[in-house]
């Protein structure tokens, strides 16, 4: 709150507190648009402003508040998008697990695939040998459990032997450490499915973005008892011993956010990607972390729309960091407008009404139509502006991204109580503590208390007492 200072630990108490470490990188204009390829094609007006920071240590809990403030991870790099000033304006969307219901297709597409596990045989032997109520068959008809059915083909869930199934199918969640067979799923997936060149597929890109996470591990006992892990894992699914998918995911609280899915092309005929969404929903409601975050949603980009076919979902407003239903009215307002804010919108047709009927320039700027299909590429391409010479820098307090404090509302908070560590220090330091805390101001662009002032209003000032600003170099490294 502005004039005040929230809760800050103090250099004393801060190595028994659950801080999050994060190192400032700024503000920048990314190279090349990894949906719409906008600067490959010479079009300098197309622009993807971020804001970037590193962390190598980030709570779970603390993570789950970024993500409903729409930053995201690709390994430890953590950006948040401008939505305004995007050719691709990112939408953050999360769907609520206990009231998901499959569509139609979604039920064919698992009942497809427990088929060719089990295979026909499984089913007339088990059919015969355990057969069910009358009560059971006419409550399978009718009642669509998504998380038996999920299950229904797992090798451990099955009655017997006899009957022996057509294939062994089996799930587990697993630490998102490397392996040789992950990485040939991966690249398998990025050359066949993605058509990704040969030359940018590498093991330590792999490592680098899937692998190498700062959520730290633990778990949280919710109220029903059931324990909940916390930290990055990878799902791995293996027919008959074989590794042919992956869902990298991070485990929130309360939310299973998904960071990746990738599989070998053999299975694409299966519905891999269909197949891998309704597991983590049913691990979702399974466990108890109610949410499912499926990553941003690019209403331009058409190979994104079968995110928003699991239903119902929310999607975050960047001004407000309210969810609001995404229902006709939004999709609606997706095809209409190139940035949509549904709090924005209602006050635009409240003014209509009051008979204002004027837009400023910047409402009306936002009425125009998208065009083209997108192409959809994934967080493996997002860089943060110190690897690309070529980006451009920008001023977040002055750049009118939605839902950050603007430079004379951040002027009026009180940071002095931030913790820092450096290379210079072994215990925490405050950053009043600073020689230049006193004589810079955040209005001076490039200086220390203005990238520190950066950072607080991209994550909201609210948080400020959970994080260190962490400015040890050996811990910031992208490697």
């Amino acid at each position: 709150m502005a004039g005040t200072r929230p809760y800050l630990h103090t250099p004393d108490d801060a190595a028994a507190a659950p801080l999050s470490y994060i190192y400032p990188i700024g503000y920048s204009n990314s190279s090349e648009c990894g949906y719409c390829r906008a600067s490959s094609n010479g079009q300098p007006d197309k622009q993807r402003w971020s804001y970037y920071a590193v962390s190598r240590s980030l709570e779970p809990a603390f993570y789950q508040k970024l993500v409903d403030r729409f930053w995201r991870r690709s390994g430890t790099l953590l950006y948040r998008p401008n939505q305004k000033n995007s050719c691709c304006p990112h939408y953050t969307l999360r769907l609520d697990s206990a009231e998901y219901k499959p569509t139609k297709d979604q039920r064919q597409a698992l009942n497809r695939f427990n088929r060719h596990i089990l295979g026909d045989t499984y089913a007339r032997d088990a059919a015969r040998l355990y057969p069910r109520s009358r009560e059971q068959a006419r409550k399978g008809k009718n009642d669509f459990d998504l998380v038996s059915k999920v299950h229904e083909s797992e090798a451990k869930y099955l009655k017997g032997p006899p009957p022996a199934p057509s294939h062994e199918f089996s799930v587990t969640l697993e630490p998102d450490a490397f392996t040789d067979e992950k990485y040939k799923v991966f690249e398998n997936y990025q050359r066949i499915v993605h058509r990704e060149p040969p030359l940018k597929i590498s093991r330590v890109g792999f490592r680098r973005f899937l692998c190498d996470s700062p959520l730290t591990r633990g778990a949280i006992v919710g109220a029903d008892g059931t324990e909940r892990k916390l930290g990055s894992y990878h799902q791995c699914y293996r027919i008959d011993g074989e590794l042919v998918a992956v869902g990298v995911l991070d485990l929130l609280p309360n939310a299973v956010s998904a960071v990746y899915f990738m599989y070998h092309e053999s299975i694409h005929f299966l519905n891999p990607g269909k197949l891998g969404a309704m597991r983590e929903i049913a691990l979702a409601r399974e466990a108890g972390y109610r949410w499912w975050y499926p990553g941003y949603y690019v209403h331009t980009c058409a190979k994104m729309r079968y995110k928003i076919d699991y239903r119902p979902q929310y999607v975050l407003d960047p001004e407000t960091l309210q969810w609001d239903p995404l229902d006709e009215e939004m999709l609606a307002l997706y095809d209409k407008h190139h940035y949509v804010s549904l709090s924005r919108e209602r006050r635009r047709q409240q003014q209509l009404m009051n008979g204002d009927g004027v837009l400023d320039d910047e409402e009306a700027n936002n009425n125009d139509e998208n065009g083209g299909t997108q192409q959809e590429k994934d967080a493996l391409n997002v860089k943060p502006s110190e690897d690309e010479d070529d980006e451009e820098e920008g001023f977040l307090l002055t750049s009118d991204m939605p839902g950050i404090p603007s430079l004379a509302e951040m002027e009026e908070v009180d940071m002095g109580g931030l913790l820092l560590k450096s290379d210079q220090h072994d215990r925490f330091i405050e950053a009043s503590e600073l020689v230049i805390w006193d004589s810079e101001e955040i209005s001076q662009h490039g200086r220390l208390k203005s990238r520190i002032a950066e950072l607080v209003a991209a994550i909201g000032p609210d948080l400020m007492g959970e994080i260190c600003i962490d400015f040890r170099k050996k811990a910031n490294r992208l490697s």
